[in-house]
Order: structure tokens, then C-alpha cells, then sequence
């Protein structure tokens, strides 16, 4: 008898929580660790100017809703035009230097430095424009979908056109 108790109160508390909407959570992600040899870099999409490399450490940075972590490693003199992210986006820099502007006209007097360490937040559709000195090393994370409109669309390097074009 009371074992049959013990099964109705076990289906009826199912019911319940089945009907207030109470679901299983997805089952958590499993432990990873990145030994910094075996990252493996690939050239920067599309949207970004040549001569990057990006790596996507965790989740997808196209997906929406979905938290990621991705590298960006940049040569000396690498430019990023006045643009905006539509999410937001944090940044810190892990080796050399990442100067970053605010607004939408690239403006060498407005930019801050940050060497490594250095962590830089930007909220979503916030104009601003970057470049490096020495190579430099910046880790991104933020919830997707990652993306980049340029303010100027000449600015952007999907608009230019190549010499097979």
C-alpha cells in the first residue's frame, strides 16, 4: 500500500510539472580544454579586412542565442573601419596591442590603447573602429549572432571587388 502511494504521488508531482511547464534541462556542455598549439586558425570571414586569422574556441558565432568565444589574430597595422556588432561584444586582448575608437569617422586622436590583459566592452550597434600594433591576439565572447555592418559601406571588404571581378 505503501509503495502504490508512493508511485500516484510520484506520477501526479509528473503531471503537475508537466502542466505549470516545467521541462528537463538540456544536458550541460561537456569540459573542454584548448591547449594554445593545437588552436587552429583560419583565415577571417568575409566581412573582416585580409590578413586576419580567426579561431572559434566554444559554441557558434553565427547562431543566435548562442554564447561563444572566438580569437582574432591580427598583423601589425591591421584596421577594422568604423562599424557596428548587432550584439554585444567583449574583447580582451591577450598579446600586443588593440587601440579602439569611438564613433563613426575613423579619428587617430580618439582611439585608447590597450595592451594585454586590457578588456574593452561594446554594447550593441555602437559605432566604433579599431587597429592593432604588432601582432596582436584579442579573445571575443558574447551571445550570437556575431556580425559587422560597416557605417561606410565602402568600408566593407565583401563590397570590394577583386581583379577576377
Amino acid at each position: 500500500m505503501l509503495r502504490l502511494r508512493g508511485s500516484l504521488l510520484s506520477g501526479v508531482l509528473v503531471l503537475v510539472c508537466l502542466a505549470i511547464g516545467v521541462r528537463a534541462q538540456a544536458p550541460a556542455p561537456m569540459h573542454q580544454n584548448i591547449d594554445p598549439g593545437s588552436i587552429k586558425w583560419e583565415p577571417a570571414p568575409p566581412g573582416m579586412p585580409p590578413g586576419a586569422m580567426v579561431a572559434v574556441l566554444y559554441g557558434d558565432p553565427s547562431k543566435d542565442g548562442e554564447y561563444y568565444v572566438m580569437r582574432l589574430k591580427a598583423p601589425d597595422g591591421f584596421k577594422v573601419m568604423p562599424h557596428t556588432h548587432p550584439a554585444d561584444e567583449h574583447l580582451t586582448v591577450l598579446k600586443g596591442t588593440f587601440l579602439v575608437g569611438m564613433g563613426e569617422k575613423w579619428d587617430d586622436s580618439a582611439m585608447k590603447s590597450l595592451g594585454a590583459q586590457g578588456h574593452s566592452f561594446m554594447p550593441k550597434n555602437t559605432a566604433h573602429f579599431a587597429m592593432v600594433k604588432g601582432e596582436t591576439i584579442i579573445e571575443a565572447s558574447g551571445v550570437g549572432p556575431f556580425g559587422i555592418t560597416y557605417i561606410n559601406p565602402n568600408d566593407d571588404p565583401r563590397n570590394k571587388k577583386t581583379s577576377n571581378q
